[in-house]
């Protein structure tokens, strides 16, 4: 096995989770398999462009965000809402515990996706995949101030969404 395919190889367990997940907030579906794979095929096509310049997580979240606006202008249809199995806990919670618990991360799942983008895009990253305000400046081509302020309105338009009550979510 060659070198470029090692690393590939290493970043896809180390990060296809988490962009699997990303996408799933970012697209509003949990239908992403394809999403995934298209991001780790570029990822692919441009190891040899990758200089090192910013970390294997943040260069492959970028292409994970293209790959999702991509996707967003060919649909161009409305999100649709459902959820999957990967939103339930499967701990030793009560049913009636875990229903409520989805039912929160339902109702926070619909609040991020009426957010206009860039607040939704901030929140994603930030409160959702839990970047650094550096890592998520990189991603969007901010500069790390604006990150900042866009991320504190975002939250406050979220709070406003939800009713005011933002739990511990974020």
């Amino acid at each position: 096995m060659s070198k470029s395919s090692l690393i590939i190889s290493e970043w896809f367990h180390q990060y296809s989770n988490d962009v699997y997940n990303y996408l799933v907030y970012y697209t509003g579906s949990t239908d992403v398999e394809d999403l995934v794979q298209e991001v780790f095929i570029k990822v692919i096509k441009g190891l040899k462009s990758y200089k090192g310049e910013s970390s294997p997580k943040t260069w492959i979240f970028s292409i994970a965000r293209n790959v999702a606006i991509d996707d967003a202008r060919k649909r161009n249809k409305k999100r649709n809402l459902s959820l999957d199995e990967q939103m339930i806990t499967a701990d030793e919670d009560s049913p009636e515990k875990i229903f409520l618990q989805n039912e929160e991360k339902k109702a926070l799942y619909h609040a991020i996706q009426m957010l206009k983008s860039n607040y939704r895009e901030v929140v994603l990253l930030r409160g959702i995949k839990e970047m650094t305000v550096s890592e998520t400046s990189e991603i969007l081509n901010w500069k790390e101030e604006k990150v900042r302020s866009t991320y504190s309105r975002a939250l406050k338009s979220l709070r406003k969404l939800q009713g005011g009550d933002l739990n511990d979510e974020l």
